[in-house]
């Protein structure tokens, strides 16, 4: 649960604090007033991420040098601060110590559910990725390390890949600097798809009403005896082919005959926002088990992608956790249910 979030130079406010409540808060405001600010702010503090951002520094305040976002959770008061005056640079505390990304994240569980959360189903396998290692790496330090260590190992094999194929250099000395990395990739590979794996057949094994989905997980193996039989390829190519870098998986609806159907290519898109609505769910109940904690629920501007049924079903689960939420029409929440909500509004 976060109580109370402190915002220096982030976005477009210079000093700003927000204090919600441990039940639900909504944000209410028109577009591009900062709704959506605030709610990257606090899921930064879980992830260790801005989940907009592609580079990070377009998150200090136009203008400035340098940026903070504190805040403060049972017990503890986490901050994550940024530097633009050398290099880019952000740091993390817990309690004002410093901490490795690795050992921050995991003081603070959320979900985020926003209109860009489409884009899991309609846009290429690298989103897919991205969404699994933000859930995954929430919740389990194992897969956060090995994600790391992957991701080094990776850049530095395939530069040692292009060095190789530039020089034309393929001699026993290089095999043996290759045997390295890719003791480092194969074993932190299988952590990575290992957790994968898990979560989508958890997601596959949850009953929803909303829509019955079905993930499939195409899943590149990674092992000595494949990295060995596109060896030649990956010289060409100065790169390496196969890993969970390449992972993806499939989602469809569960049909009567229980034929899944591709919802990227079939689903219509109300479809495809009703499953991301069941993964989403899905996601709350995964961090739900796999913590023993309830995850603060984040909802930005959902209310107007959703119908009055599935705007109804979102009301039911608010009130099962924490929950901060967006919204430019107070309309679009129920009446009675508005009373029972904390309200900030922006103007």
């Amino acid at each position: 649960m976060i109580s109370e979030l402190k915002l220096q130079n982030f976005r477009n406010y210079s000093q700003k604090k927000f204090t919600f409540n441990h039940k639900a808060t909504l944000i209410l405001g028109p577009n591009a007033v900062g709704k959506t600010n605030i709610l990257e702010a606090a899921y930064l503090l879980a992830t260790g991420k801005s989940f907009r951002a592609e580079k990070e520094i377009e998150a200090i305040k136009e203008g400035e040098t340098v940026g903070r976002v504190v805040g403060t959770t049972v017990g503890d008061e986490l901050e994550v601060d940024f530097d633009a005056r050398l290099r880019f640079s952000k740091t993390y505390k817990v309690n004002g110590v410093g901490k490795r990304q690795a050992d921050f994240v995991g003081n603070l569980f959320a979900v985020l559910f926003s209109p860009l959360d489409l884009e899991i189903i309609v846009n290429g396998p690298a989103v897919r990725r991205r969404y699994l290692d933000s859930v995954l790496s929430q919740v389990h330090k194992d897969y956060r390390i090995a994600s790391q260590v992957y991701e080094k190992a990776l850049r530095q094999r395939n530069r040692l890949l292009y060095q190789i194929r530039e020089l034309g250099i393929w001699n026993q000395e290089s095999r043996k600097r290759l045997e390295y990395w890719n003791e480092l990739l194969i074993t932190n590979g299988k952590i990575i798809h290992e957790r994968r794996k898990e979560y989508l057949e958890f997601l596959n094994n949850l009953p929803t009403r909303i829509l019955p989905i079905s993930l499939k997980y195409d899943h590149s193996i990674i092992s000595s005896e494949r990295l060995e039989k596109y060896a030649r390829e990956e010289l060409a190519a100065a790169a390496t082919l196969v890993g969970p870098h390449r992972d993806d998986f499939t989602i469809g609806d569960r049909g009567r005959n229980q034929e899944s159907r591709e919802l990227k290519s079939f689903g219509s898109r109300g479809e495809q926002r009703l499953a991301v609505f069941a993964i989403k769910l899905g996601e709350l109940e995964y961090v739900r088990e796999a913590t023993g904690q309830n995850p603060v629920l984040f909802l930005d501007d959902i209310f107007s992608e959703l119908d009055h049924t599935n705007r109804h079903h979102i009301l039911e689960v608010i009130p099962k956790q924490q929950t901060i939420m967006t919204t430019t029409d107070l309309h679009l929440v129920e009446k009675e249910y508005v009373k029972h909500v904390e309200l900030i509004e922006l103007q």
